[in-house]
């Protein structure tokens, strides 16, 4: 079952079928319900609406759990699993309920609210759709009489306080003020000093869930298959299409667009484009450099978002398609760094010591000093500044943990970063590298995920000698420019 089933044909016209089923999100309850302790509820809110400017809002990204768990991408919803059944007042049976977005409201403020910003499932269609049963509009927690302070454990994840309070009855800012009153939860900053006392926790929560998305089913596998390879299949073009005198904007723009061509709904982080020096910020995600020079190299960290899941791909290349000597030796030793960090991934062993410490920063550090840009490979240095893995999937760094599983899906990145005025020669100042592999670890091994994208120099070279169909986009020059 696909997760539009049930609505008219025209509506599910306006939706791909590739989402996640029903099925899914009810299985990803079902295993939670079985880790909670007895006599507990776990409570969960959807994600707040993020203001851009004035009267606009951002395109709304949903909390990764509450998708996980639901499916329902909407906001201003919250939801309630207990471990054991509960019965209402009618003396039916249930173990989960939703308050979400109505339809349409009698709140003179709401203005019709499916005219100005889209279809909205409402109660009915969150339960003939989603399959959580029952769901009622969510203005109408406030008068629903739960008590929580019969359950042994109240499980959620503590508040950010970045919510705002909006003028419509049931908005996120209201559902989350009247689960702290009916939960009893502290005024003030008591949380940021010391956990709760009694039955209120936010930690274990956490930990169920990294244990739940740590390890993707084949579903979670088919989409992260399919962000991974549009991404890759973006770096490929642009290495064909890349060219000295292009801006870093213009760069992020042909890897933007291959997203969108193939239906990725976003990008699953801020794309990150630097040119020559600009590649030594880690998160450098201005890429406002308007002309991109032939001498330089480009880091290109860019992953697409396919419904809900996020792919990680770096990679950097010459932008006059031939590698220096010295931009050859760093980006080949991070190669040979990542190469022996792939070949050692395996069930087992923890990505932070076995593979980092281990392998990648000691191969780094040992051809630094044969390159002589540090004295000896236990020399201090910053030019390896960042960690070499983490998890990925509805988050680009996903819940998890470090040691890994079969089923987990990781990246693999070494990175040398050498910024102008760094102590070695001068012809080391400026270049940046860092190449970034999605992975999955299987029984025996694991499986590079991201290999469409060419990885050796020789590889990337060859390719970016290919012509491009972006060489015959031509647009007009803009009359203000011309002035």
């Amino acid at each position: 079952m696909v997760l539009f089933a049930g609505m008219t044909l025209v509506a599910a016209q306006d939706f791909p079928s590739d989402f996640l089923g029903s099925d899914f999100h009810k299985d990803r309850r079902d295993i939670l319900r079985t880790k909670m302790p007895g006599n507990s509820v776990a409570v969960f809110f959807a994600n707040p609406v993020r203001n851009r400017a004035n009267d606009t809002d951002y395109l709304y990204h949903q909390d990764p759990n509450f998708y996980y768990l639901t499916g329902y991408r909407e906001p201003h919803a919250i939801l309630l699993m207990f471990k054991d059944n509960q019965t209402d007042d009618n003396g039916d049976s249930f173990n989960e309920i939703a308050f979400v977005q109505p339809r349409k409201t009698e709140d003179p403020t709401d203005r019709d609210s499916e005219t100005w910003t889209g279809r909205r499932l409402g109660p009915t269609g969150f339960e003939e759709q989603l399959g959580i049963r029952p769901s009622f509009d969510n203005y109408l927690f406030e008068e629903y009489s739960i008590d929580f302070s019969k359950f042994d454990k109240v499980l959620f994840y503590d508040f950010m306080n970045d919510v705002r309070d909006t003028e419509n009855e049931g908005d996120l800012y209201d559902l989350i003020s009247w689960f702290k009153k009916k939960a009893g939860y502290p005024s003030g900053n008591a949380m940021e000093v010391e956990p709760i006392a009694g039955n209120l926790d936010t930690q274990t929560l956490d930990y169920f869930m990294g244990e739940m998305r740590g390890v993707k089913t084949k579903e979670e596998l088919a989409l992260l298959r399919k962000a991974i390879d549009i991404s890759c299949i973006a770096q490929v073009e642009v290495m064909k299409a890349i060219k000295p005198g292009m801006s870093e904007r213009e760069i992020q723009g042909i890897h933007e667009f291959i997203y969108r061509k193939y239906q990725a709904e976003e990008e699953g982080y801020n794309s990150i484009v630097g040119a020559g020096h600009n590649g030594c910020i880690l998160h450098y995600i201005d890429n406002y450099k308007p002309v991109v020079e032939g001498k330089e190299m480009i880091l290109m960290d860019l992953g697409a978002e396919y419904h809900g899941y996020t792919a990680d791909v770096t990679r950097t290349i010459p932008i006059d398609g031939k590698f220096s000597k010295e931009e050859k030796a760093i980006y080949d030793l991070v190669y040979q760094a990542q190469e022996a960090a792939i070949k050692a991934c395996m069930p087992g062993i923890d990505y932070r010591i076995d593979l980092d410490a281990q392998i990648a920063r000691r191969i780094v550090n040992e051809g630094l000093a044969d390159l002589k840009i540090i004295k000896r490979p236990d020399s201090p240095n910053s030019y390896y500044p960042h960690g070499l893995s983490h998890q990925l999937g509805l988050d680009v760094h996903d819940l998890g943990g470090s040691k890994l599983r079969p089923g987990m899906v990781i990246t693999i990145e070494p990175g040398i970063y050498i910024p102008d005025n760094s102590p070695c020669d001068k012809k080391w100042w400026g270049i940046a590298v860092r190449i970034e592999d999605d992975l999955l670890v299987t029984e025996n091994g694991c499986e590079l995920l991201s290999d469409i994208a060419p990885r050796k120099s020789e590889e990337i070279e060859a390719l970016m000698a290919k012509p491009s169909p972006f060489d015959n986009i031509v647009l007009p020059e803009l009359e203000s420019s011309q002035n």
